[in-house]
Parts: C-alpha cells; structure tokens; sequence
C-alpha cells in the first residue's frame, strides 16, 4: 500500500463568527456516536433556593444557556485532549503563572508547577 499523501487543511472563519461567542463554562457528555460539547453562558446572577418550612438555603440555582454546541467524532476527543493541553502550556509560559491547579480523576484539586 503506496504512503498516504499529507493533507493540509484550509480552515476559513465565516465573518460573523470570528470574534466568537463568550461562555462562562462548558459541558462535556456523549452519545454512542459523538462527543458532544455545550459552552454556557450565565443569564443572571446565581440566586439561592429557600425552603419554606425552615427558611434554610437548599441550593443556589445558576440559571444558564448553550450559546454554541459542538459534537465531535470519538476519534478527535484525544487530538481535542492534545491540543488544549499544548495551548495550555504555551498560554500558561506566555502569562507567567508559576503553577497550575488542576483536577485529578476524583475531582480534588492539585497544584501543578510548570514541567
């Protein structure tokens, strides 16, 4: 089988999108088929929930909205994985931050120096 030819791909942003969309944070699920990436915007301030017997706050409810939602194949979730760790890196030497708090699989927060 002859070696595959290289592809260079030739990514053009449309106009009304180039400045983006702002969101305050993302959502992660998937389908058997895709990855599926919601980026939320926050609607209003957060405001807590009382219960009426007690008086006492329940939760505080965070009111939101997609405002883009991407859906990616399997196979890219580890080239996505790879990318927003190298432009981490290189936007965390460009900024100056000593260290890094990161997330470990049990959602505990650890601090990181730059390797």
């Amino acid at each position: 089988m002859p070696d595959e030819i290289p592809q260079e791909f030739q990514i053009d942003v449309p106009d009304e999108m180039e400045t983006g969309v702002p969101a305050d944070f993302a959502s992660v699920w998937h389908t058997p088929t895709s990855f599926v990436l919601d980026f939320i915007a926050v609607k209003q301030p957060p405001s807590p929930t009382t219960d009426p017997d007690t008086g006492e706050v329940t939760n505080v409810v965070v009111p939101g909205r997609v405002v883009s939602r991407v859906r990616i194949p399997p196979q890219q979730v580890f080239e996505l994985a790879k990318a927003l760790t190298m432009q981490l890196d290189a936007w965390e030497k460009e900024s100056a931050t000593g260290s890094r708090r990161r997330e470990n699989g049990a959602g505990e927060r650890t601090e990181r120096g730059n390797d």
